[in-house]
């Protein structure tokens, strides 16, 4: 059986070393970068960081927006600032799983030219079905798309929706229809409209839908099953490995000092352990794991070499 194993980060977490004395690290400004305009997922993240280091640390944080070309431009900054733990970002998939192998050159090496610092959570995708469709399994979509073919809706090429149905694809021996999209929100409203007969899309953002009636989720692309719907089976109970999680986490310019490192490290875990902040994660359908900077380190690298196929075989290439 063949395994996709896309940002698994429980599957390579060892023990790390003792934990720094979370607090303020520096007496100038912090700049949280991200690779997302205002309002996403990642920029709600930053503002809550940002918020609790200064109201909890004393550390003053600001969230600068960079977006552009998958989150390259955000990570091409950041990497050529000073590592003195003024500006930092907050990374996914994009710049630093998927832009490696999208693109045929970088400005930045995914490792070499930054300083990961902590793993902050993880958000997981599903496959949705019309309620109405007569498909109630994976087996029995698997069914309808080998005898009558299905079209699904993504994100856009490349995106890790996209990327889920490649997987999809290659592990249940099917060929899907594929209709990319300027977001999922026009691909939803198609779906919504019956144009499509099925999607990818992040379960924790289709909450309404699913309880509505209006969406039906047969199968999650994570390690376990969502305290959000715990009836949701997982690719993996199914007997298909694949796990696509759409991960972050904060990272700096390549170089920051080890002991200053350490503290951004378990300043960002205290305020992950937070009430406030564990429950409006989860309102997000966003699972933290905490990680040390080695693993997380190790975990960006183990994802761009899980990637890379799934990459290549959906002929994504930037250039």
């Amino acid at each position: 059986m063949k395994q996709f194993l896309l940002c698994g980060a429980a599957a390579i977490l060892l023990a790390g070393p003792a934990l720094a004395e979370p607090g303020k690290w520096t007496d100038e400004p912090v700049r949280i970068v991200v690779t997302f305009p205002p309002g996403g997922t990642s920029d709600l993240i930053a503002r809550i960081l940002a918020q609790y280091f200064e109201s909890e640390f004393g550390q003053k944080a600001v969230v600068d927006n960079r977006p552009g070309a998958g989150g390259t431009v955000a990570a091409d900054y950041v990497a050529q600032q000073a590592p003195d733990g003024t500006t930092l970002i907050l990374g996914n998939n994009a710049p630093f799983t998927i832009a490696p192998t999208q693109f045929d050159s970088l400005p930045y090496d995914p490792l070499a030219s930054f300083t990961h610092i902590a793993y902050l959570g993880a958000s997981t995708p599903a496959l949705f079905v019309q309620p109405d469709s007569g498909i109630a399994s994976l087996d029995d979509y698997v069914e309808v798309a080998r005898t009558d073919g299905i079209t699904y809706g993504s994100s856009g090429v490349g995106s890790i929706t996209h990327i889920l149905g490649k997987a999809v694809d290659i592990d249940l021996g099917i060929e899907q229809i594929h209709v990319p999209y300027q977001g999922s929100a026009p691909a939803i409203q198609d779906f919504r409209a019956g144009v499509l007969e099925a999607y990818y899309d992040m379960l924790a953002q289709n909450r309404d839908l699913i309880r509505d009636g209006e969406a039906l989720p047969i199968a999650l692309a994570a390690p376990e099953r969502s305290p959000l719907f715990p009836e949701i089976p997982t690719f993996r109970e199914l007997g298909h490995d694949i796990v696509v999680e759409n991960w972050t986490g904060l990272s700096g310019p390549a170089g920051i000092d080890p002991e200053m490192a350490a503290t951004i490290h378990d300043t960002v875990e205290a305020v992950m352990a937070m009430q406030p902040v564990v429950d409006q994660l989860a309102e997000w359908g966003i699972t933290h794991t905490a990680m040390s900077s080695e693993d997380f380190t190790a975990f960006v690298g183990g994802t761009i070499e899980t990637w890379a196929p799934l990459i290549a075989a959906a002929k994504v290439n930037g250039g």
